[in-house]
Protein backbone atom coordinates (compact mmCIF):
# COMPACT_ATOMS: atom_id res chain seq x y z
CA UNK A 1 0.00 0.00 0.00
CA UNK A 2 1.27 3.24 -0.89
CA UNK A 3 -0.35 4.96 1.77
CA UNK A 4 1.70 3.66 4.23
CA UNK A 5 4.99 5.49 6.01
CA UNK A 6 8.07 4.51 4.65
CA UNK A 7 6.25 3.00 1.54
CA UNK A 8 6.09 5.90 -1.43
CA UNK A 9 8.88 5.06 -3.14
CA UNK A 10 9.20 1.52 -2.68
CA UNK A 11 10.34 -0.45 -5.58
CA UNK A 12 7.88 -3.12 -5.19
CA UNK A 13 5.04 -1.18 -5.56
CA UNK A 14 6.36 0.36 -9.05
CA UNK A 15 9.61 -1.65 -10.24
CA UNK A 16 9.71 0.99 -13.14
CA UNK A 17 9.40 4.15 -10.99
CA UNK A 18 13.07 5.01 -10.43
CA UNK A 19 12.83 5.73 -14.19
CA UNK A 20 10.75 7.99 -14.55
CA UNK A 21 7.20 9.04 -15.60
CA UNK A 22 6.67 5.33 -18.00
CA UNK A 23 4.53 7.80 -20.59
CA UNK A 24 7.54 9.71 -20.82
CA UNK A 25 9.77 6.47 -21.33
CA UNK A 26 7.38 5.30 -23.74
CA UNK A 27 7.65 8.44 -25.81
CA UNK A 28 10.79 8.69 -25.90
CA UNK A 29 11.66 5.23 -26.95
CA UNK A 30 8.97 5.55 -29.85
CA UNK A 31 11.25 8.59 -31.36
CA UNK A 32 14.19 6.05 -30.98
CA UNK A 33 11.99 3.20 -32.98
CA UNK A 34 11.65 5.92 -35.72
CA UNK A 35 15.82 6.89 -36.06
CA UNK A 36 16.37 3.57 -36.27
CA UNK A 37 13.51 2.50 -38.58
CA UNK A 38 15.18 3.68 -42.04
CA UNK A 39 16.86 0.98 -43.94
CA UNK A 40 20.55 0.64 -43.90
CA UNK A 41 21.46 2.91 -47.26
CA UNK A 42 18.10 4.86 -47.48
CA UNK A 43 20.14 7.89 -47.43
CA UNK A 44 21.22 10.16 -45.07
CA UNK A 45 17.30 11.61 -43.89
CA UNK A 46 14.68 8.70 -42.38
CA UNK A 47 12.18 10.24 -44.98
CA UNK A 48 9.45 7.63 -43.74
CA UNK A 49 9.92 9.43 -40.17
CA UNK A 50 10.01 12.98 -41.93
CA UNK A 51 6.65 12.57 -44.22
CA UNK A 52 5.06 11.45 -41.10
CA UNK A 53 5.66 14.40 -39.14
CA UNK A 54 4.52 16.14 -42.23
CA UNK A 55 1.24 14.45 -42.14
CA UNK A 56 0.78 14.93 -38.67
CA UNK A 57 1.22 18.80 -38.70
CA UNK A 58 -1.26 19.07 -41.58
CA UNK A 59 -3.47 17.06 -40.07
CA UNK A 60 -3.54 18.85 -36.96
CA UNK A 61 -5.89 21.72 -37.99
CA UNK A 62 -7.54 19.26 -40.61
CA UNK A 63 -7.25 18.32 -44.18
CA UNK A 64 -10.43 17.58 -46.22
CA UNK A 65 -10.44 15.85 -49.15
CA UNK A 66 -10.97 16.86 -52.39
CA UNK A 67 -14.81 16.83 -53.83
CA UNK A 68 -15.66 15.97 -57.28
CA UNK A 69 -17.11 19.46 -57.59
CA UNK A 70 -13.56 21.12 -56.42
CA UNK A 71 -11.86 19.02 -59.03
CA UNK A 72 -13.72 19.67 -61.92
CA UNK A 73 -13.43 23.61 -61.86
CA UNK A 74 -9.58 22.78 -60.84
CA UNK A 75 -8.99 20.84 -64.21
CA UNK A 76 -10.89 22.91 -66.03
CA UNK A 77 -8.70 26.01 -65.60
CA UNK A 78 -5.57 24.33 -65.89
CA UNK A 79 -6.19 23.79 -69.37
CA UNK A 80 -7.69 26.87 -69.93
CA UNK A 81 -4.71 28.42 -68.34
CA UNK A 82 -2.57 26.45 -70.77
CA UNK A 83 -4.86 27.84 -73.87
CA UNK A 84 -4.24 31.07 -72.92
CA UNK A 85 -0.33 30.54 -73.01
CA UNK A 86 0.02 29.64 -76.01
CA UNK A 87 -1.03 33.00 -77.26
CA UNK A 88 2.17 35.11 -75.06
CA UNK A 89 5.05 32.10 -75.29
CA UNK A 90 7.26 30.33 -78.07
CA UNK A 91 7.37 27.37 -75.73
CA UNK A 92 4.74 24.99 -76.44
CA UNK A 93 1.94 23.55 -74.72
CA UNK A 94 1.17 19.99 -73.65
CA UNK A 95 2.55 20.15 -70.13
CA UNK A 96 1.03 16.90 -68.08
CA UNK A 97 -1.90 16.09 -66.95
CA UNK A 98 -3.89 18.29 -64.77
CA UNK A 99 -3.99 17.08 -61.01
CA UNK A 100 -5.65 18.26 -57.80
CA UNK A 101 -4.54 17.75 -54.82
CA UNK A 102 -5.66 17.81 -50.86
CA UNK A 103 -2.48 18.81 -48.70
CA UNK A 104 -1.97 15.13 -47.56
CA UNK A 105 -1.56 13.92 -50.81
CA UNK A 106 0.42 17.11 -51.94
CA UNK A 107 2.90 15.79 -49.32
CA UNK A 108 3.49 12.31 -50.81
CA UNK A 109 3.28 13.38 -54.55
CA UNK A 110 6.25 15.53 -53.91
CA UNK A 111 8.42 13.91 -51.97
CA UNK A 112 10.64 12.70 -54.49
CA UNK A 113 11.79 16.21 -55.59
CA UNK A 114 12.35 16.81 -51.86
CA UNK A 115 14.77 13.96 -51.73
CA UNK A 116 16.54 15.50 -54.41
CA UNK A 117 16.74 19.17 -52.76
CA UNK A 118 17.38 18.30 -49.68
CA UNK A 119 19.97 14.83 -49.53
CA UNK A 120 22.96 16.90 -50.80
CA UNK A 121 22.61 19.05 -48.24
CA UNK A 122 21.48 16.76 -45.11
CA UNK A 123 24.40 14.16 -46.20
CA UNK A 124 26.71 16.82 -45.48
CA UNK A 125 25.34 18.05 -42.21
CA UNK A 126 25.05 14.63 -40.82
CA UNK A 127 28.28 13.75 -41.83
CA UNK A 128 29.77 16.89 -40.27
CA UNK A 129 27.89 16.17 -37.10
CA UNK A 130 28.46 12.59 -36.75
CA UNK A 131 31.88 12.94 -37.33
CA UNK A 132 32.96 15.70 -35.06
CA UNK A 133 30.35 14.17 -32.29
CA UNK A 134 31.83 10.80 -32.39
CA UNK A 135 35.22 11.91 -32.38
CA UNK A 136 35.00 14.05 -29.59
CA UNK A 137 37.09 13.64 -26.60
CA UNK A 138 37.85 9.96 -27.86
CA UNK A 139 41.97 8.83 -28.42
CA UNK A 140 42.63 7.68 -31.60
CA UNK A 141 42.30 4.07 -30.41
CA UNK A 142 39.13 4.79 -28.83
CA UNK A 143 37.75 6.17 -32.15
CA UNK A 144 39.17 3.03 -34.70
CA UNK A 145 37.23 1.09 -31.97
CA UNK A 146 34.07 3.08 -32.77
CA UNK A 147 32.23 1.88 -35.58
CA UNK A 148 28.93 1.34 -34.26
CA UNK A 149 29.12 4.79 -32.55
CA UNK A 150 29.56 6.73 -35.66
CA UNK A 151 26.69 4.44 -37.66
CA UNK A 152 24.55 5.59 -34.61
CA UNK A 153 25.53 9.05 -34.80
CA UNK A 154 24.81 8.90 -38.56
CA UNK A 155 21.38 7.94 -37.80
CA UNK A 156 20.62 10.21 -34.78
CA UNK A 157 21.71 13.10 -37.49
CA UNK A 158 19.59 11.66 -39.75
CA UNK A 159 16.89 12.15 -37.46
CA UNK A 160 17.38 15.46 -36.10
CA UNK A 161 17.66 16.71 -40.26
CA UNK A 162 14.46 14.80 -40.99
CA UNK A 163 12.53 16.13 -37.93
CA UNK A 164 13.09 19.49 -38.99
CA UNK A 165 12.70 19.01 -42.75
CA UNK A 166 9.07 16.88 -41.89
CA UNK A 167 8.15 20.35 -39.76
CA UNK A 168 9.38 22.62 -42.54
CA UNK A 169 7.10 20.63 -45.17
CA UNK A 170 4.41 20.24 -42.78
CA UNK A 171 3.95 23.77 -42.62
CA UNK A 172 4.64 24.42 -45.93
CA UNK A 173 1.51 22.57 -47.07
CA UNK A 174 -0.79 24.29 -44.94
CA UNK A 175 0.19 27.35 -47.64
CA UNK A 176 1.05 26.17 -50.85
CA UNK A 177 -1.84 26.51 -53.96
CA UNK A 178 0.19 24.44 -56.21
CA UNK A 179 2.96 22.18 -57.40
CA UNK A 180 5.63 25.33 -57.96
CA UNK A 181 5.25 27.35 -54.87
CA UNK A 182 8.65 27.45 -54.11
CA UNK A 183 9.57 28.17 -57.81
CA UNK A 184 10.71 24.84 -58.81
CA UNK A 185 7.71 22.06 -59.72
CA UNK A 186 7.86 19.67 -57.19
CA UNK A 187 6.05 17.50 -59.26
CA UNK A 188 5.79 16.37 -63.16
CA UNK A 189 1.84 17.63 -63.56
CA UNK A 190 0.45 20.75 -63.00
CA UNK A 191 -1.56 20.63 -59.84
CA UNK A 192 -3.79 22.88 -57.44
CA UNK A 193 -4.86 22.65 -54.05
CA UNK A 194 -8.82 23.21 -53.35
CA UNK A 195 -7.65 24.12 -49.76
CA UNK A 196 -4.65 26.46 -50.81
CA UNK A 197 -6.50 28.30 -52.92
CA UNK A 198 -9.32 28.77 -50.79
CA UNK A 199 -6.55 29.96 -48.28
CA UNK A 200 -5.52 32.42 -51.06
CA UNK A 201 -8.84 34.20 -51.64
CA UNK A 202 -9.52 34.87 -48.20
CA UNK A 203 -9.95 38.40 -47.81
CA UNK A 204 -9.98 39.27 -51.62
CA UNK A 205 -13.07 40.77 -52.99
CA UNK A 206 -12.32 38.84 -56.27
CA UNK A 207 -14.46 36.06 -58.26
CA UNK A 208 -13.25 32.51 -57.06
CA UNK A 209 -13.48 31.86 -60.51
CA UNK A 210 -10.70 34.56 -61.91
CA UNK A 211 -8.60 33.63 -58.74
CA UNK A 212 -8.24 30.00 -59.80
CA UNK A 213 -7.49 30.85 -63.01
CA UNK A 214 -5.06 33.49 -62.16
CA UNK A 215 -2.99 30.49 -60.47
CA UNK A 216 -3.63 28.30 -62.82
CA UNK A 217 -1.96 30.12 -65.19
CA UNK A 218 0.89 30.53 -62.97
CA UNK A 219 1.09 26.90 -61.97
CA UNK A 220 0.80 25.94 -65.92
CA UNK A 221 3.34 28.44 -66.78
CA UNK A 222 5.99 27.44 -64.09
CA UNK A 223 5.43 23.94 -65.93
CA UNK A 224 5.49 25.02 -69.24
CA UNK A 225 9.55 26.96 -68.86
CA UNK A 226 10.90 23.89 -66.86
CA UNK A 227 9.69 21.10 -68.65
CA UNK A 228 10.84 22.62 -72.10
CA UNK A 229 13.89 24.37 -70.97
CA UNK A 230 16.12 20.76 -70.41
CA UNK A 231 18.89 22.58 -68.42
CA UNK A 232 16.93 24.65 -65.83
CA UNK A 233 16.14 21.95 -63.25
CA UNK A 234 19.77 20.80 -63.02
CA UNK A 235 20.63 24.46 -62.80
CA UNK A 236 18.57 25.15 -59.83
CA UNK A 237 19.44 21.91 -58.18
CA UNK A 238 23.35 22.10 -58.75
CA UNK A 239 23.59 25.45 -57.15
CA UNK A 240 22.21 23.35 -53.86
CA UNK A 241 24.79 20.99 -54.28
CA UNK A 242 27.33 23.60 -54.46
CA UNK A 243 26.26 25.24 -51.56
CA UNK A 244 26.02 21.93 -49.38
CA UNK A 245 29.68 21.20 -50.52
CA UNK A 246 30.71 23.95 -48.25
CA UNK A 247 28.63 23.19 -45.64
CA UNK A 248 29.95 23.31 -41.70
CA UNK A 249 27.94 22.82 -38.78
CA UNK A 250 28.12 24.31 -34.98
CA UNK A 251 29.20 21.45 -33.39
CA UNK A 252 30.05 23.00 -30.23
CA UNK A 253 26.35 24.53 -29.76
CA UNK A 254 24.92 21.02 -30.99
CA UNK A 255 27.81 19.43 -28.14
CA UNK A 256 26.35 21.49 -25.63
CA UNK A 257 22.86 20.93 -26.25
CA UNK A 258 23.03 17.58 -26.35
CA UNK A 259 24.85 17.62 -23.23
CA UNK A 260 22.09 18.47 -20.74
CA UNK A 261 19.85 16.80 -22.76
CA UNK A 262 17.42 14.67 -20.29
CA UNK A 263 15.83 11.56 -21.77
CA UNK A 264 13.13 11.79 -19.91
CA UNK A 265 11.75 14.80 -21.14
CA UNK A 266 9.99 14.41 -24.79
CA UNK A 267 9.57 18.01 -24.90
CA UNK A 268 13.19 18.86 -24.43
CA UNK A 269 14.13 15.82 -26.72
CA UNK A 270 12.17 16.83 -29.94
CA UNK A 271 13.13 20.73 -29.33
CA UNK A 272 16.50 19.33 -29.54
CA UNK A 273 15.88 17.11 -32.66
CA UNK A 274 13.79 19.72 -34.54
CA UNK A 275 17.21 21.34 -35.20
CA UNK A 276 16.45 25.32 -35.43
CA UNK A 277 19.42 27.24 -35.26
CA UNK A 278 21.72 24.64 -34.00
CA UNK A 279 21.86 23.08 -37.35
CA UNK A 280 22.22 26.27 -39.54
CA UNK A 281 24.99 25.94 -41.25
CA UNK A 282 27.83 28.61 -41.51
CA UNK A 283 28.70 30.73 -44.90
CA UNK A 284 31.61 30.47 -46.64
CA UNK A 285 32.81 32.49 -49.62
CA UNK A 286 31.61 29.77 -52.13
CA UNK A 287 28.53 29.11 -50.61
CA UNK A 288 27.96 33.03 -50.81
CA UNK A 289 28.54 32.50 -54.64
CA UNK A 290 26.33 29.38 -55.18
CA UNK A 291 23.10 31.73 -53.53
CA UNK A 292 23.66 34.38 -55.08
CA UNK A 293 23.55 32.11 -58.32
CA UNK A 294 20.21 30.57 -56.83
CA UNK A 295 19.01 33.58 -56.16
CA UNK A 296 19.42 34.93 -59.55
CA UNK A 297 17.81 32.22 -61.29
CA UNK A 298 14.93 32.06 -58.94
CA UNK A 299 14.45 35.65 -59.59
CA UNK A 300 14.65 35.11 -63.58
CA UNK A 301 11.77 32.24 -63.27
CA UNK A 302 9.66 33.71 -61.29
CA UNK A 303 10.22 37.17 -62.98
CA UNK A 304 9.53 35.31 -66.46
CA UNK A 305 6.23 33.47 -64.93
CA UNK A 306 4.98 37.23 -63.90
CA UNK A 307 5.18 38.60 -67.26
CA UNK A 308 3.77 36.01 -68.94
CA UNK A 309 1.06 35.51 -66.69
CA UNK A 310 -0.12 38.97 -67.11
CA UNK A 311 0.25 39.08 -70.83
CA UNK A 312 -1.92 35.95 -70.72
CA UNK A 313 -4.50 37.79 -68.32
CA UNK A 314 -4.63 41.09 -70.35
CA UNK A 315 -8.18 41.90 -71.23
CA UNK A 316 -9.20 38.25 -69.67
CA UNK A 317 -9.11 38.71 -66.17
CA UNK A 318 -10.04 41.92 -65.04
CA UNK A 319 -8.55 41.51 -61.48
CA UNK A 320 -5.03 40.36 -62.38
CA UNK A 321 -3.41 43.55 -61.61
CA UNK A 322 -4.56 42.82 -57.90
CA UNK A 323 -4.16 39.41 -58.03
CA UNK A 324 -0.32 39.73 -58.94
CA UNK A 325 0.24 42.39 -56.47
CA UNK A 326 -1.56 39.68 -53.58
CA UNK A 327 1.37 37.36 -54.72
CA UNK A 328 4.19 40.46 -54.81
CA UNK A 329 3.16 41.20 -51.35
CA UNK A 330 2.65 37.16 -50.10
CA UNK A 331 5.97 36.92 -51.26
CA UNK A 332 7.80 39.74 -49.44
CA UNK A 333 6.36 38.98 -45.84
CA UNK A 334 7.51 35.53 -46.53
CA UNK A 335 5.86 32.84 -49.03
CA UNK A 336 6.53 29.00 -49.73
CA UNK A 337 9.17 30.28 -51.58
CA UNK A 338 11.11 32.52 -49.16
CA UNK A 339 10.29 30.47 -46.53
CA UNK A 340 11.83 26.86 -48.28
CA UNK A 341 14.81 28.52 -49.29
CA UNK A 342 15.66 30.36 -46.35
CA UNK A 343 15.11 27.14 -43.74
CA UNK A 344 16.99 24.97 -46.33
CA UNK A 345 19.81 27.25 -47.24
CA UNK A 346 19.60 30.65 -46.00
CA UNK A 347 18.66 31.96 -48.85
CA UNK A 348 16.14 35.48 -48.81
CA UNK A 349 14.55 35.79 -51.69
CA UNK A 350 14.49 39.94 -51.93
CA UNK A 351 11.51 41.50 -53.45
CA UNK A 352 13.55 44.08 -55.16
CA UNK A 353 15.34 41.46 -56.93
CA UNK A 354 12.02 39.74 -58.57
CA UNK A 355 10.78 43.34 -59.51
CA UNK A 356 13.87 43.96 -61.66
CA UNK A 357 13.80 40.35 -63.23
CA UNK A 358 10.07 41.14 -64.09
CA UNK A 359 10.80 44.43 -65.68
CA UNK A 360 14.49 42.81 -67.98
CA UNK A 361 12.06 40.27 -69.20
CA UNK A 362 9.14 42.85 -70.31
CA UNK A 363 11.81 45.05 -71.90
CA UNK A 364 12.85 41.74 -73.91
CA UNK A 365 9.45 40.96 -75.20
CA UNK A 366 9.40 44.98 -76.25
CA UNK A 367 12.71 44.96 -77.83
CA UNK A 368 13.09 40.96 -79.47
CA UNK A 369 9.01 40.44 -79.57
CA UNK A 370 7.50 36.99 -77.69
CA UNK A 371 10.15 35.00 -80.06
CA UNK A 372 13.51 36.88 -79.17
CA UNK A 373 12.18 37.08 -75.20
CA UNK A 374 12.00 33.01 -74.53
CA UNK A 375 14.83 32.51 -76.60
CA UNK A 376 17.47 33.33 -74.17
CA UNK A 377 16.29 30.18 -72.03
CA UNK A 378 18.02 28.21 -74.95
CA UNK A 379 21.15 28.04 -72.78
CA UNK A 380 22.18 28.79 -69.72
CA UNK A 381 25.05 30.96 -71.15
CA UNK A 382 22.61 33.45 -72.97
CA UNK A 383 20.83 33.83 -69.54
CA UNK A 384 20.82 36.89 -67.89
CA UNK A 385 23.46 37.82 -64.63
CA UNK A 386 22.86 39.36 -61.28
CA UNK A 387 24.83 42.50 -63.21
CA UNK A 388 22.50 42.44 -65.60
CA UNK A 389 19.55 42.63 -63.54
CA UNK A 390 21.07 45.72 -62.05
CA UNK A 391 20.92 47.02 -65.33
CA UNK A 392 18.43 45.36 -67.77
CA UNK A 393 18.36 47.97 -70.54
CA UNK A 394 22.11 46.67 -70.95
CA UNK A 395 21.11 43.25 -71.45
CA UNK A 396 18.42 43.96 -73.64
CA UNK A 397 20.17 46.43 -75.89
CA UNK A 398 23.81 45.49 -75.34
CA UNK A 399 26.36 45.82 -77.58
CA UNK A 400 25.79 45.30 -81.41
CA UNK A 401 25.65 42.40 -83.12
CA UNK A 402 28.80 41.42 -84.60
CA UNK A 403 28.90 41.66 -88.06
CA UNK A 404 30.67 39.19 -90.25
CA UNK A 405 29.78 40.96 -93.64
CA UNK A 406 32.33 43.65 -91.88
CA UNK A 407 34.89 41.61 -90.84
CA UNK A 408 35.05 40.29 -94.59
CA UNK A 409 35.34 43.57 -96.20
CA UNK A 410 38.28 44.59 -93.68
CA UNK A 411 39.68 40.82 -94.21
CA UNK A 412 39.68 41.72 -97.87
CA UNK A 413 41.20 45.29 -97.41
CA UNK A 414 43.95 44.01 -95.38
CA UNK A 415 44.94 41.46 -98.17
CA UNK A 416 44.66 43.91 -100.39
CA UNK A 417 47.16 46.25 -98.58
CA UNK A 418 49.46 43.13 -98.01
CA UNK A 419 49.12 42.40 -102.17
CA UNK A 420 50.09 46.32 -102.73
CA UNK A 421 52.95 46.27 -100.39
CA UNK A 422 54.44 43.48 -101.22
CA UNK A 423 54.19 44.46 -105.14
CA UNK A 424 55.93 47.79 -103.96
CA UNK A 425 58.82 45.89 -102.45
CA UNK A 426 59.54 43.89 -105.51
CA UNK A 427 59.40 46.52 -107.00
CA UNK A 428 62.46 48.12 -105.16
CA UNK A 429 64.29 44.74 -105.38
CA UNK A 430 64.06 44.91 -108.86
CA UNK A 431 65.11 48.08 -109.15
CA UNK A 432 68.18 47.95 -106.61
CA UNK A 433 69.16 44.56 -108.27
CA UNK A 434 69.82 46.55 -111.93
CA UNK A 435 66.54 45.04 -113.61
CA UNK A 436 65.45 46.15 -117.17
CA UNK A 437 62.61 48.91 -117.18
CA UNK A 438 59.37 48.56 -119.61
CA UNK A 439 61.50 50.33 -122.34
CA UNK A 440 64.61 48.24 -122.19
CA UNK A 441 66.48 50.84 -120.52
CA UNK A 442 69.04 49.50 -118.53
CA UNK A 443 69.07 50.97 -114.86
CA UNK A 444 72.53 51.37 -114.78
CA UNK A 445 72.62 53.21 -117.95
CA UNK A 446 70.22 55.79 -116.39
CA UNK A 447 72.22 56.70 -113.78
CA UNK A 448 75.28 56.87 -116.13
CA UNK A 449 73.20 59.31 -118.47
CA UNK A 450 71.99 61.20 -115.22
CA UNK A 451 75.55 61.56 -113.74
CA UNK A 452 76.89 62.58 -117.40
CA UNK A 453 73.84 65.16 -117.79
CA UNK A 454 74.89 66.53 -114.73
CA UNK A 455 78.87 66.83 -115.50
Amino acid sequence: MTDLPGRENDPNENPFAMFGDPEQIAAAMRQFADMLSAPSGSGPVNWDMAKNIARHVVVAEGDPSVMEGERRQIVDALNLADLWLNEVTALPGGTGSPQVWSRSEWIEKTVPVWRQLCDPIAARMVETMSGTLGAAGLPPEAQAMAGPLMGMMKQMGGMMVGQQIGQAIGSLAREVVGSTDIGLPLSGDPALLPGGVAAFSQGLETPAEEIRLYLALREAAHHRLFQHVPWLRAHLLGAVEEYARGITVDVSALEEQLRGLDINNPEQIQQALSGGNLLKPEETERQKAALARLETVLALVEGWVGAVVDRAAEGKLPSAAALAETVRRRRATGGPAEQTFATLVGLELRPRRLREAAALWQALEAARGVDGRDAVWGHPDLMPTADDLDNPGGFVHGEPEFDLSGLEASLREASAGDEGRAKGQEGREGREGGGSDEDGTNGDDRKDGGEGDRA
